[in-house]
C-alpha cells in the first residue's frame, strides 16, 4: 500500500520516514518529495508497505501525531489524477 505524509518539517529525511514507518512493518521505501531545482523539501513524501493491515496500523497510530517537531498527516495514498490540458481552450 502506498501512504502519503504531509505537514513534514523541512529537515525531515527519507530515512527518518523509513524508520518511523517500520516500527509497523516491512517498509517496501520511503521518500520525501524535494524540488528538483533546489534539493529543498517540498513538505510532503511516501511510503511504500508491503502489507496492507500494517499500513493500515501505521495510518491510524501516525496520522496528527508528531514528528520532528511537526504535526503530520497520515492517508492512504489516492491515484495521482491525469492532467487534462489537452481539452484546455488555450
Amino acid at each position: 500500500m502506498n501512504i502519503f505524509v504531509a505537514k513534514l518539517d523541512f529537515g525531515t529525511q527519507s530515512q527518518d520516514l523509513l524508520e518511523t514507518f517500520q516500527e509497523f512493518g516491512k517498509v517496501i521505501s520511503a521518500n520525501v518529495i524535494t524540488d528538483k531545482f533546489t534539493g529543498r523539501s517540498k513538505g510532503f513524501g511516501f511510503v511504500e508497505m508491503e502489507n496492507e493491515g500494517e499500513a493500515l496500523t501505521a495510518i491510524r497510530a501516525l496520522n496528527d501525531t508528531e514528528l520532528d517537531g511537526r504535526t503530520i498527516v497520515v492517508k492512504k495514498a489516492e491515484p495521482r489524477k491525469e492532467n487534462n490540458r489537452s481539452n484546455s481552450n488555450w
